[in-house]
C-alpha cells in the first residue's frame, strides 16, 4: 500500500493528455483524495511506533481506499450503461504492455472499436504509439505518483468519449505493488509477467497475482535464449491463485495472440 511504498502523486496536480488536473479539488469535493495520501506518505507514515500510530496509518489505508472504491464504482456504473467492457493492465515496467496493446488494436481494427488510457509518471510516449496503431488514447502522467486511481481515470473516460459497445483498455503505471489495491472499475485485472523476469515474481508480489484474473507470460518468443522455467513461473501463480487463468503469449511473433483476442470476447460476454 503506499503508506508503505513512499509514492505520491506529486503534489496536487496530474496531467491528463497534457492538461493540468487539481487531484486534490476533486478529493476535497468527497472522492480520493491526495490530501489523504499526502498525510499517508509524509505526516502520518513516520508514526510506526506505538498502537496510536499504527491505528492511524491503517485508518488512512481504509479512507484511501474506500473514497476509491466509491468512485470506481460510479465508473463501473457509467461503463456498464454504455455496454463498454474495460481491461486493467498490470505489471512490472518492461513486460511489453505497450507493445501487447499495439498488436491487439491491429487485429481488434474493423471488428470492436477500442480506446486505452494510458498510466505512466511521465512522457506521452506510450499514447502516442496507441494512437500511431489506430485507436484513441488518453495519458496520464501520475508525476511521483505509483498508480493510477479511480477518480485519475473517471476524468480520462470524460475526455476519450469512447462509443457504446467498445473495448476500455487501461495501462497502469509499471508496478507489481499499489496497482494491485485500487479498483478503476474496470471488469478484470490482468497482470502481464514476462519471461525475462524472475520465476519467483508470483511469490514475491502476491496480491497482483491474486487481484488478477487472467495472467498473460508474455514474450514467449524469448524462451530459447532464456533460462526461464516457464511452468515453473504458472505453478507459482497457481499456489497464490489457483483460479488464475495463463495464456502463453508473444505479442512480436504472434503466439497465443488468437487465445488472448478469445478470451476477451469471451469476457466480455460473461461480465
Amino acid at each position: 500500500m503506499c503508506t508503505t511504498c513512499g509514492c505520491s502523486n506529486g503534489g496536487n496536480e496530474i496531467q491528463l493528455d497534457g492538461d493540468t488536473i487539481d487531484h486534490t479539488q476533486a478529493h476535497a469535493e468527497g472522492i480520493v483524495h491526495s490530501h489523504t495520501h499526502r498525510q499517508a506518505h509524509g505526516r502520518y507514515a513516520p508514526a510506526r511506533s506505538g498502537d496510536a500510530g499504527q491505528s492511524r496509518i491503517v485508518q488512512v489505508e481504509q479512507d484511501i481506499l474506500a473514497k476509491n472504491d466509491a468512485h470506481a464504482a460510479q465508473n463501473r456504473q457509467w461503463l456498464a450503461e454504455r455496454n463498454i467492457h474495460a481491461l486493467n493492465l498490470v505489471s512490472s515496467p518492461g513486460s511489453g504492455k505497450t507493445t501487447l496493446l499495439v498488436k491487439t488494436i491491429e487485429r481488434l481494427q474493423g471488428r470492436l472499436p477500442i480506446g486505452v488510457i494510458e498510466g505512466d509518471q511521465q512522457t506521452s510516449f506510450d499514447a502516442e504509439r496507441i494512437r500511431a496503431a489506430g485507436a484513441p488514447a488518453v495519458q496520464i502522467n501520475t508525476g511521483k505518483g505509483c498508480h493510477l486511481d479511480a477518480h485519475m481515470v473517471g476524468h480520462a473516460l470524460d475526455k476519450l468519449a469512447l462509443p457504446d459497445g467498445a473495448l476500455l483498455m487501461i495501462e497502469n503505471v509499471g508496478n507489481l505493488v499499489c496497482p494491485a489495491a485500487f479498483d478503476l472499475g474496470e471488469a478484470a485485472k490482468v497482470v502481464i509477467f514476462s519471461v525475462t523476469e524472475g520465476e519467483d515474481k508470483p511469490l514475491k508480489y502476491p496480491d497482483m497475482f491474486r487481484a488478477a484474473r487472467l495472467l498473460l507470460l508474455s514474450k514467449c518468443d524469448l524462451l530459447p535464449h532464456l533460462n526461464f522455467d516457464a511452468d515453473l513461473a504458472i505453478e507459482f501463480a497457481h499456489r497464490v491463485n489457483p483460479a488464475l487463468e495463463v495464456i502463453r503469449l508473444s505479442a512480436v511473433s504472434g503466439v497465443g495472440m488468437d487465445e488472448w483476442l478469445a478470451w476477451i470476447e469471451r469476457d466480455a460476454m460473461v461480465t
